[in-house]
C-alpha cells in the first residue's frame, strides 16, 4: 500500500516497508533540521525535500516532529513555536499567516475503536490498523499553546484557538474558541482591536 492510499479514510497496516522507508526518512529530516541554527537557509531546503509543499516566508523555531511530512501543505508567512508536531497519517492543510503556539499537535491519524479491529494476530504476528483522517487550518488562525487539533476538522478562517483545548469539531471562521472539548465562545469584533495601543 502506497502512502496516497492513506488519505482515503480506509484501513491500513502502516508498518509496509514503503511507509516505513517513508516515515524513518521525514524523523531523520526532522532531527536534522532541529539541530541547525534558528536562521540557517538549510533548513527551508529540508522542509522543501520532504513537505507536500510550504509557501514563501515561514519560521518553525523547532524542534518539529512530523510522521509522513508528503501529506502536510502549508501556505505562505506561517509561524509555529516550540515542539510543533503534525501527525498527517491523513491531508494537513494549514492556510496563509497561521500562526502556531507551542507544544501544538495536529494529530490527521486514528485507529479503530474495537480493539478487535485496532490490534490483533495475522500469521503469528501482531498486526495493528491506522486510517487516516483530514485537518483544515484556514488563513489567519492563531492556535494557542499546547493545543491539540483531531482530524476530521476545519477551523475557519481568522479563528483563536484558546491554549490548551482539544479541538475535536470544526469551528466556525472568525471567533475566539476555546476549551477540552473546544467550542465556540464568541466572535471576534472591532472591540477587540489594539490598533489604539500602536
Amino acid at each position: 500500500m502506497n502512502n496516497r492510499e492513506t488519505l482515503a479514510g480506509k484501513l491500513y497496516y502502516p508498518r509496509t516497508p514503503d511507509l516505513g522507508e517513508i516515515r524513518h526518512r521525514t524523523h531523520i529530516l526532522c532531527q536534522e533540521y532541529n539541530s541547525l541554527d534558528d536562521y540557517d537557509d538549510r533548513r527551508y531546503e529540508i522542509l522543501e525535500e520532504f513537505l507536500g509543499s510550504i509557501g514563501k516566508d515561514f519560521y518553525m523555531q523547532g524542534p518539529i516532529q512530523f510522521n509522513y511530512g508528503k501529506n502536510i501543505f502549508i501556505g505562505d508567512d506561517f509561524y509555529a513555536n516550540f515542539n510543533f508536531t503534525i501527525l498527517d497519517d491523513g491531508e494537513v492543510n494549514i492556510g496563509d499567516r497561521v500562526m502556531i503556539a507551542p507544544n501544538v499537535s495536529l494529530l490527521a491519524g486514528s485507529h479503530p475503536l474495537p480493539a478487535s479491529e485496532r490490534v490483533f494476530e495475522k500469521d503469528g504476528k501482531i498486526v495493528n490498523l491506522e486510517y487516516g483522517t483530514k485537518i483544515n487550518i484556514g488563513d489567519n488562525v492563531w492556535i494557542g499553546g499546547s493545543s491539540t487539533v483531531v482530524g476530521d476538522v476545519t477551523i475557519g478562517e481568522g479563528a483563536v484557538i484558546g491554549a490548551g483545548s482539544v479541538v475535536i469539531k470544526d469551528i466556525p471562521p472568525n471567533c475566539v474558541a476555546f476549551g477540552n472539548p473546544c467550542k465556540f465562545y464568541r466572535e471576534i469584533t472591532e472591540k477587540d482591536s489594539m490598533k489604539k495601543f500602536l
